[in-house]
């Protein structure tokens, strides 16, 4: 199966990803990650693509499963067409958002930083997924842990 976990920074995709892979033997990719696959992007993105779209064939949960994780709304527009994916939004509230993020900038969020993440945060208000992990929502994260552990 192919599951597309997308959202903007810090909305715990990254997070919910390890732990299903901690529990399952699953394939995580991250943004692009799939450049390590050939020398040229067009040819690495073309053998990624071919990877995903094997992936979404299968309908066993967890034998063959791919996770990609996807920040950025460009990369999603280059997985559009397959039809077979599972598409699951994080979000978070925008100031836990910040705060996780001002984490990984040693506490402090400078404002061009902030207002990115504003930005970007917007952006993926008007985008749906086939579900919708609040991962502020420790039930939410447990909801989703059930997909791949039944």
């Amino acid at each position: 199966m192919l599951f597309i976990f997308m959202g903007s920074s810090c909305t715990g995709k990254s997070t919910a990803a390890n732990k299903i892979k901690e529990r399952l033997d699953v394939e995580v990719f991250t943004g692009k990650d799939y450049l390590r696959m050939a020398k040229n992007k067009y040819e690495a993105w073309k053998l990624f693509y071919d990877k995903l779209l094997k992936a979404s064939l299968k309908q066993d949960p967890v034998k063959g499963t791919i996770i990609y994780l996807i920040t950025e709304k460009e990369e999603l527009i280059k997985v559009k067409d397959i039809k077979n994916s599972y598409k699951i939004k994080f979000t978070a509230p925008l100031d836990i958002i910040k705060e996780r993020f001002s984490q990984r900038m040693n506490g402090i969020l400078p404002k061009p930083v902030e207002d990115m993440l504003e930005r970007k945060n917007k952006e993926w208000e008007a985008i749906d997924g086939d579900m919708t992990v609040d991962s502020s929502q420790e039930e939410e994260i447990e909801k989703l842990m059930q997909l791949f552990t039944g």
